[in-house]
């Protein structure tokens, strides 16, 4: 099918404005990836190597970063090549639309991708899908799932749920005073972690245990700064949820600036090198391991397995969490941190 000039032509503009980090198994490059570029066709290179593109939430948050590493490591094992795109922040549908159209238009085999919203992009990956592109969801799940062919994801309910029962059974009995710091209104990941913490905490949105709640986009200086904005309503609390271990670290700054890391407890979810060191330092107790890697390496082999003999991935598969701690509770399964330091990433 010929492609709309004005789709074609948005794409390129959108390639050369973002100045795109173009990653391939010889290293990484930077610079207007493909503003100068022709088209190619079946998702092969001028080197008969399968062009893959990954479109992550954003370029600089350190999970995405391992997650595009990975996948870079991955194509450069199967001898293929990854062209990675990313949204300007969590939450940038209209980005990852984009890019989504610039991988199309690329000639790419297959799309890794990381929505920020779950029904966004519906309409694009229905289009890659038509054109023979496998689409895969990684970290985060479309509404419907089946709208992509497979999804390589963490159970985002579930690791909120864990959260969420560790820092009840935290409490040992006192009475809960929780805030709750997301990630952004429209987050498929911030809603499902949030109504998993919901659950695993044993409350409701309209529980009077919630003092307060924040969207920080996912980013420590915002949700120091949401933190801070909280505290000055009141500093009387003992429980923060956070949506991820930079949300956590930026928790963690507001607190100790009030005096409050004793008598706070905080949660988070990530499982990064860099939290797990500070659930060992003491910055909060506990997170929630997920495995970007796993996640990433299953998306490219699949995509190279399309490309030999036609054969798509279908159906979602959990990627894994575990409750990484050093103050365990009784009657939830959890790992410390000299196994979290073992199996992190980052």
């Amino acid at each position: 099918m010929t492609r709309d000039p004005s789709s074609r032509e948005r794409a390129r503009q959108w390639r050369c404005r973002r100045g795109a980090a173009l990653l391939t198994a010889g290293g990484l490059l930077l610079g207007a990836a493909g503003c100068g570029e022709g088209h190619s066709d079946g998702g092969g290179t001028g080197s008969g190597k399968v062009k893959i593109g990954l479109v992550t939430k954003t370029e600089t948050n350190p999970y995405f970063v391992t997650l595009r590493e990975a996948a870079a490591a991955a194509a450069t094992k199967n001898d293929a090549r990854l062209i990675a795109l990313a949204g300007r922040f969590d939450g940038d549908n209209e980005g990852q639309v984009a890019a989504m159209e610039s991988l199309m238009s690329s000639g790419v085999k297959g799309i890794l991708i990381t929505p920020s919203n779950g029904t966004g992009l519906l309409s694009t990956i229905a289009e890659a899908r038509r054109q023979g592109i496998a689409v895969i969801a990684l970290d985060s799940t479309t509404e419907p799932p089946s709208a992509t062919d497979a999804t390589y994801a963490t159970d985002n309910v579930k690791a909120g749920r864990l959260q969420g029962a560790y820092l009840r059974a935290a409490l040992a009995g006192r009475p809960p005073k929780v805030i709750m710091l997301d990630g952004t209104d429209d987050s498929t990941v911030s809603k499902q972690r949030h109504e998993g913490f919901l659950q695993g905490f044993g409350i409701t949105n309209d529980s009077p245990a919630i003092l307060g709640q924040a969207n920080t986009n996912g980013e420590r200086n915002p949700a120091q700064a949401a933190t801070e904005n909280l505290l000055e309503r009141t500093s009387d609390i003992n429980t923060v949820y956070t949506i991820n271990e930079p949300v956590a670290g930026g928790a963690s700054a507001a607190m100790a600036a009030r005096g409050l890391t004793q008598k706070v407890t905080i949660g988070s979810i990530d499982g990064g090198c860099d939290g797990v060191r500070d659930v060992r330092s003491g910055k909060y107790a506990a997170t929630v391991m997920q495995f970007p890697v796993r996640m990433a390496t299953r998306g490219v082999d699949s995509v190279v397995e399309y490309a030999k003999n036609g054969k798509k991935p279908h159906g979602l598969s959990d990627t894994g969490t575990v409750l990484i701690t050093d103050k365990p509770v009784d009657g939830l399964a959890s790992q410390d941190t000299d196994w979290g330091l073992k199996h992190c990433w980052g």
